[in-house]
């Protein structure tokens, strides 16, 4: 019924403008929190590069080292994952995208002969994974919205370690690489093993001349060695870094246009909620107004009564209810005119009526039956006991 939907339409409505008030607040979260993660990552980012440049002014002055992070295996057993996401939902694909970026590599591998091993960062990956039986061998949570350099730094080591005690043969880095407030990509790059110094020397930027300007101590490999621990804590942290950018843009986006879709369904479920209000007083008002006619038929009325003669031929007397110009008359016409002499009898056991020549009735009492002349209603048995008078009398 009308009423029960209007009811349903405004639980509705008010369900989703409190949901919309939510959708709008992690909005203006988001907002205010990616420009921090901006900043964060656009702050890190000299570092990683001097970094880098020192290394591969290093490499470029003649310094090689052999050091375990460099160890390039040719039979890869197994490879190593790691898969940065989030802690949280509610980012549209931001979750999604890295975790099958993820499962399609370590399928690929896996259709090769090789094994995996699974550092999954976030929530999100760690529950994917474990839910679909994947071994989560390493798993970190609780700082993927705010990372801090010791978390990268505790990741790092963790990752170095298995590369460099052979659990690992060579290790996958998988994120969301933010690029811009309106483009982030997945980004699936070789964490380990670092180019070796000849690499680096070769395809690097370095120059040789900035390092012979300086004098190391003890030595460039022994710098060098030292640096590159530090060289993949760093670049780790920077991929944290932009996870988190990342994902606050995400759900930034994913936030608007959930308040947007919430507005939208509000104003359809608004038009349908006054659509059946309008029908509800429709209806109400159709009672209203067929309880005031079934009254108004069921008032008790003063019918004609009729007496039958006693002798063969049937009379009757037909008491009329007084009208407005007397007993019997009818109400005058619209001009103010009363009803003439000239009319048509027309009665039963149940009404007394008279038909005006211009075809207009005038009703005394409820039910009709016509006559074409007070003859033809006296042969019917009917005898009218008054006259209708006119206005004058």
């Amino acid at each position: 019924m009308p009423g029960g939907k209007e009811r349903e339409l405004r639980r509705r409505i008010s369900s989703i403008q409190s949901t919309k008030k939510i959708t709008r607040a992690m909005e203006l979260i988001a907002a205010t929190r990616v420009v921090k993660a901006m900043q964060r990552a656009d702050a890190a980012r000299p570092y990683a590069r001097q970094i880098t440049s020192v290394i591969e002014n290093l490499a470029a002055g003649g310094a090689t080292v052999d050091h375990p992070l460099l160890r390039e295996v040719e039979d890869v057993k197994r490879v190593g994952f790691i898969v940065i996401a989030g802690d949280r939902g509610l980012a549209g694909a931001f979750n999604t995208n890295p975790i099958r970026a993820a499962e399609r590599q370590l399928m690929a591998h896996q259709t090769e002969g090789k094994d995996y091993t699974l550092f999954c960062i976030g929530k999100k990956p760690v529950a994917y994974f474990r839910f679909r039986n994947y071994r989560v061998d390493y798993a970190y949570e609780g700082f993927t919205a705010d990372p801090t350099y010791e978390d990268a730094r505790r990741i790092a080591d963790d990752v170095a370690n298995a590369f460099i005690s052979g659990e690992v043969d060579e290790v996958e880095l998988i994120y969301t690489e933010f690029i811009s407030m309106g483009t982030q990509r997945v980004s699936i790059r070789r964490f380990l093993p670092l180019e070796d110094t000849a690499v680096m020397a070769e395809g690097g930027s370095g120059d040789a001349e900035v390092a012979s300007a300086f004098e190391f101590e003890p030595s460039p490999e022994a710098v060098l060695e030292s640096l590159l621990p530090r060289y993949i804590e760093a670049r780790l942290f920077g991929a944290l870094l932009d996870n988190a950018a990342s994902e606050h843009a995400n759900r930034q986006r994913a936030m608007k246009s959930a308040t947007d879709n919430a507005e939208d369904l509000i104003t359809k479920l608004s038009r349908e909620m006054n659509a059946a209000r309008q029908a509800s007083i429709t209806t109400e008002i159709m009672e209203i107004v067929g309880g005031a006619e079934a009254l108004g038929s069921g008032k008790d009325k003063k019918s004609p009564s009729f007496e039958a003669a006693s002798n063969s031929t049937s009379t009757a007397t037909a008491v009329l209810e007084a009208g407005p110009f007397g007993t019997g008359s009818a109400a005058p016409l619209a001009d103010g005119t009363a009803p003439s002499a000239a009319f048509t009898i027309k009665g039963n056991a149940d009404s007394m009526l008279y038909h005006r020549p211009d075809s207009r009735s005038y009703a005394v009492t409820g039910a009709e039956v016509w006559f074409d002349s007070e003859a033809s209603a006296q042969a019917a048995g009917f005898t009218l006991a008054n006259t209708h008078p006119s206005p004058e009398s």
